[in-house]
């Protein structure tokens, strides 16, 4: 692969948590970060060209998706970079009007294809439309999934956990069809990560994880970087759990 410094990365959700901790660390190993969010670019986000970089699109529309495809393609036409890494992390998990879980009885069928347009379309239709840019600089894709996907959790809505168990299966489908074409596909699933949207009571499952704590923003981040250089050249298909153990 090329230098750090001529590499480009794709993000969608980068606004906090997770997302913002993968922006540092790809941006301070020098390379040039695209985000994409249904929000304008906020000015409390640090890192360089931040504005620039940054394209507005709603992820639930497919047309919309569709025409921030041509800006991104555009975009890495002016630049003259291609597109090393597609990591797609925007996810939706709604709640109640008393901010509780909505299980399958509760969610209504709108929600639904809402959460899944987000959580699971969104991430094929970005991989799809941009597999020649991808393709070009034999790049990786990651996706972010969750423990929710292989388990009921005590916080985590019924369409978020049902959305991010498909994302896991596609992300085999995925590695599948685009390995050939020289691009890695996996997934990252973390568990309880120390972000501004953890729920309350999450102290109560912390006591359960074998390493009695909560993850941090920056360890996630630090596995999707792996997946994203030669360090995990011959790794595609996978799913990497980063929960301290909870899973087990």
């Amino acid at each position: 692969m090329e230098p750090s410094e001529n590499r480009t990365l794709l993000l969608t959700g980068a606004s906090r948590g997770i997302g913002h901790a993968t922006v540092k660390r790809f941006s301070d190993a020098g390379w040039r970060v695209f985000s994409c969010s249904r929000h304008a670019f906020s000015d409390k986000c640090p890192w360089p060209m931040g504005e620039e970089n940054h394209i507005q699109v709603d992820l639930a529309n497919p047309a919309t998706i569709d025409e921030a495809i041509g800006v991104i393609k555009e975009r890495l036409k002016t630049h003259d970079c291609k597109l090393h890494a597609l990591v797609n992390n925007a996810a939706i998990s709604p709640k109640d009007e008393e901010s509780q879980r909505l299980d399958t009885l509760q969610t209504p069928l709108d929600l639904w294809h809402k959460v899944f347009a987000i959580n699971f379309f969104a991430p094929i239709m970005l991989a799809r439309g941009l597999i020649d840019e991808l393709k070009a600089a034999q790049g990786s894709i990651v996706n972010v999934t969750s423990i929710a996907g292989m388990r009921v959790h005590p916080y985590a809505g019924a369409a978020y956990a049902t959305s991010k168990a498909a994302l896991a299966s596609l992300t085999r489908e995925m590695a599948a069809d685009f390995g050939p074409h020289g691009i890695r596909v996996n997934a990252i699933a973390p568990g309880e990560i120390d972000t501004s949207i953890l729920s309350p009571g999450t102290e109560k499952i912390v006591e359960t994880i074998p390493m009695r704590r909560l993850g941090q923003p920056s360890e996630v981040a630090d596995t999707i970087y792996y997946l994203c250089t030669e360090a995990s050249s011959y790794v595609s298909g996978a799913e990497i759990h980063i929960n301290g153990g909870q899973h087990v």
